[in-house]
C-alpha cells in the first residue's frame, strides 16, 4: 500500500511539473512573438503626399520624370519628418515673411525664393555657419564686401533682415541675368556662380534638371521647393498650426544715429528699453560701442516697452 502511494505522488507530480512547463514554454514563445513584431514594425508614419506637378518660380518642374520625383520625395519626407525644425521655421514666417516679400517685390525676384532664406537660415538672422557665413541670407564675408555691406567688429550688416535681403537680391538678380533660369540662380547660392557656369559648359547643358551636381547642390534646389510645398500647406502634411501660433513682426520705430554711442547700453535706458532688446531689434550691432559712423546708420527702438510686437 505504501508503494502504491509513492507512485501515485510520484505520477501527480510529474503531471504537475509537465503542465507547468508546458504553459511555461507557450507564454515564453507568444511574448517572443510579440517582442519581434513589435521590432519588425516600431512605429506607424502616415507617408506623406509628394505633389506630381509644381513649380518653382514659374518655371516647370519636370517630376514627370522618375528621378526627379524621387528626388522631391525624399525632400518632401525628410521635412515632414523633422517636425521641430519645421514647425519653427513655419512659425518664424509669421515674423520674417512680412518683412522679406515686399523686398522681393520691389526688386522684381519671384516670392518663391524666400523658401532658399529658409533653405539657408532656417529664419534665424543670428545664424552662423561653420564655414563663416552669417544672417538669414549666410553671406559669406568676401562675398559681402563685394556688394558694399559694412562688416567690422562693432556693425556686420549680415546680421540684418533688411539690409541683408536687400543685398540678396541684387545677387540674385545678377545672377538671373548671366544664367537665365531661377532654378539654376539658386544652384548658383549654394554652389557658386562659377562652378555652375563650369558644370554647364562642361556637360554641355543649360537646365538645372540635366546637369550632374555635387550632391549638397543636388538636393539645395529640391529642398527649397519642398519647403515651399510644406510651409504652403502646412495642414496636409501633419503641421496643425494658424495664423495666430505663428510669431508676430517686431515692433519698432528707427532713429538716426550719426554719432559715437561710447555705452550702448546705458544708450537703450536711456532710450526706454534695454541692451537686450536693443540687440534683438538690430542684430547686426556687436558690441556695446558705436563708433561715430561715416554716414548716419538707422538704429531700431522697439514700440511697445518690454512687448516687442505691441504696438502704440
Amino acid at each position: 500500500m505504501r508503494k502504491i502511494i509513492i507512485a501515485s505522488a510520484a505520477l501527480i507530480a510529474s503531471a504537475a511539473f509537465f503542465w507547468l512547463f508546458t504553459n511555461a514554454t507557450t507564454t515564453l514563445s507568444d511574448d517572443t512573438a510579440a517582442a519581434t513584431s513589435a521590432r519588425k514594425r516600431p512605429h506607424d508614419s502616415s507617408l506623406p503626399k509628394t505633389p506630381t506637378h509644381i513649380d518653382f518660380c514659374g518655371e516647370r518642374v519636370p517630376l514627370e520624370r522618375t528621378d526627379f520625383f524621387e528626388r522631391l520625395d525624399r525632400e518632401i519626407i525628410s521635412n515632414t519628418f523633422s517636425h521641430t525644425n519645421t514647425l519653427l521655421v513655419i512659425k518664424r514666417a509669421g515674423r520674417y515673411f512680412p518683412v522679406i516679400e515686399p523686398i522681393l517685390r520691389e526688386n522684381g525676384i519671384p516670392e518663391d525664393l524666400k523658401y532658399l532664406c529658409v533653405a539657408e537660415s532656417n529664419l534665424i538672422p543670428t545664424a552662423k555657419s561653420p564655414a563663416g557665413a552669417v544672417g538669414l541670407w549666410q553671406f559669406m564675408e568676401s562675398a559681402a564686401k563685394d556688394y558694399g555691406l559694412k562688416v567690422s567688429d562693432e556693425i556686420d550688416e549680415r546680421y540684418d533682415p533688411v539690409i541683408s535681403t536687400r543685398t540678396a537680391c541684387r545677387m540674385l538678380k545678377k545672377n538671373y541675368q548671366l544664367l537665365g533660369s531661377w532654378a539654376l540662380v539658386a544652384a548658383s547660392y549654394n554652389g557658386g556662380l562659377t562652378r555652375v557656369r563650369k558644370n554647364m559648359e562642361a556637360q554641355h547643358q543649360n537646365s538645372y534638371y540635366d546637369i550632374h551636381w555635387a550632391e549638397e547642390t543636388a538636393r539645395y534646389v529640391y529642398r527649397i521647393m519642398a519647403l515651399k510645398e510644406i510651409m504652403e500647406n502646412p495642414a496636409d502634411y501633419g503641421f496643425d498650426i494658424t495664423e495666430e501660433d505663428k510669431y508676430k513682426p517686431y515692433a519698432f520705430k528707427t532713429v538716426s544715429v550719426d554719432t559715437a554711442i561710447h555705452d550702448l547700453p546705458q544708450w537703450a535706458k536711456d532710450n526706454g528699453t534695454t541692451y537686450r532688446i536693443l540687440r534683438l531689434l538690430n542684430p547686426s550691432l556687436l558690441k556695446q560701442k558705436l563708433s561715430a559712423p561715416k554716414k548716419p546708420i538707422e538704429v531700431r527702438l522697439p514700440l511697445g516697452g518690454d512687448d516687442l510686437t505691441a504696438t502704440e
